[in-house]
């Protein structure tokens, strides 16, 4: 087999592979003998080095392995952060499921419904972009209003929020205006 074809089997089962693979099982796969599976493998790695490509082949003791390069981490990091759910503590996690079957709900609608202050929980689900702001509410004030995000549908495996499972929903009602006491005649 010719060099450039050893090169792009070798480049296949790597990709394909996702962590090291044998020399001895690139050899019975692409039916040739391991000076030759070395000689492209290296050649392969060279030339990704060289050109300062995305991702690299390591040899690893008897085998070889495609990864991502070392110079393109804080990229890979950032596009792949969202896979791996962000820890939660447990008051972010109330006020994100009290976001997420509310919303568009306000910080003070959370905090009404925990008893607690939850600006850092409201913070936090910013930060870790499960949250997003949707407008502000028109009343005096015009508080913030927050909406889950897409990235809040991948991190819990949801396709809409329809999946979310049903809960008992608290009533908020109209706000009660007294009116005051009439006064009395006669006095």
């Amino acid at each position: 087999m010719e060099q450039t074809e050893l090169q792009r089997g070798i480049e296949a089962i790597l990709f394909a592979a996702g962590e090291r693979v044998e020399v001895s099982r690139l050899c019975m796969a692409l039916e040739t003998d391991e000076d030759e599976i070395i000689a492209a493998a290296d050649a392969l790695a060279d030339t990704y080095a060289f050109e300062r490509r995305g991702i690299r082949i390591l040899r690893l003791d008897k085998g070889y392995q495609m990864a991502s390069s070392g110079e393109m981490a804080d990229l890979v990091t950032k596009a792949l952060e969202t896979r791996k759910p962000p820890k939660l503590s447990a008051s972010q996690l109330e006020a994100l499921t009290i976001i997420a079957y509310y919303q568009p709900a306000t910080k003070a609608m959370v905090e009404q419904i925990r008893g607690v202050d939850s600006s850092y929980s409201v913070s936090a689900l910013m930060n870790k972009r499960l949250i997003e702001e949707a407008g502000r509410l028109n009343v005096p004030g015009r508080p913030i209003q927050y909406r889950t995000t897409p990235d809040f549908l991948r991190t819990f495996g949801l396709s809409s929020l329809e999946e979310l499972p049903p809960i008992e929903k608290i009533s908020f009602g109209e706000p009660i205006i007294e009116e005051p006491p009439a006064a009395e005649e006669g006095n």
